[in-house]
Formats: C-alpha cells, sequence, structure tokens
C-alpha cells in the first residue's frame, strides 16, 4: 500500500490511506481512484477474491465521470488476479496494479 502511494504521489496524485473502509483513495484533475490492497498472505488466491469483492461493494451507484476503481498486489499474486479475466475487469472499470519487493509499481 505504501509503495502504491508514493508511486501515486510521484505522478501528481494527492493521496490518502485508509479511508471510509478504502486502503487508497487518490485525487488528481478531477480523477479519484479507489484501491484495494493485499499484501503478500498464505491464502493469496482467497484473498484476492475478497479483495475483488471489497472493491465492488465500495463502486457507488452513480459513479462520478473521473472515479476509477482498482486492485493493489504484490508481483507474485499475479496468477490470482488473471483469473478475473481483462475484459471483465474492463467492463467493471477496475485497473490492477502490481507492487515488487523493491517497490516498482507496474499496472496489469
Amino acid at each position: 500500500m505504501d509503495a502504491f502511494a508514493a508511486h501515486l504521489a510521484r505522478e501528481g496524485w494527492s493521496v490518502e490511506l485508509e479511508v471510509e473502509f478504502c486502503d487508497v483513495v487518490a485525487r488528481r484533475d478531477g480523477e479519484t481512484i479507489y484501491a484495494e490492497a493485499k499484501g503478500r498472505t498464505a491464502a493469496i488466491g482467497l484473498d484476492v477474491d475478497t479483495m475483488f469483492g471489497q472493491l465492488l461493494r465500495r463502486m457507488k451507484e452513480q459513479p462520478a465521470a473521473g472515479d476509477q476503481y482498482a486492485v493493489v498486489l504484490p508481483t507474485e499474486a499475479k496468477s490470482a488476479v488473471v483469473r478475473i479475466p481483462a475484459r471483465v475487469r474492463a467492463a467493471l472499470g477496475i485497473r490492477a496494479f502490481l507492487v515488487s519487493d523493491e517497490g516498482d509499481v507496474a499496472e496489469l
């Protein structure tokens, strides 16, 4: 979560952590990213499924034009994220970011 927040800050986003049950909320130029993050766990597949459910519950009934949603995970969780097909993530407007051990952030 911290590496992702730092990445967004470097990109010019104003970042808040742990806002209204959401792990990361970032704002820039009329856009807002609402992100759920998971770290390294023993049951990463189950935790990723839970995270997607949490993010879906956070989605607004009537989102603002610039609202975006994202999941943030360690790189080794990629296989769990791609179980949700890219077309489904795109249809739901969910972006996926992977964070390496070194703190590098890449969008899936």
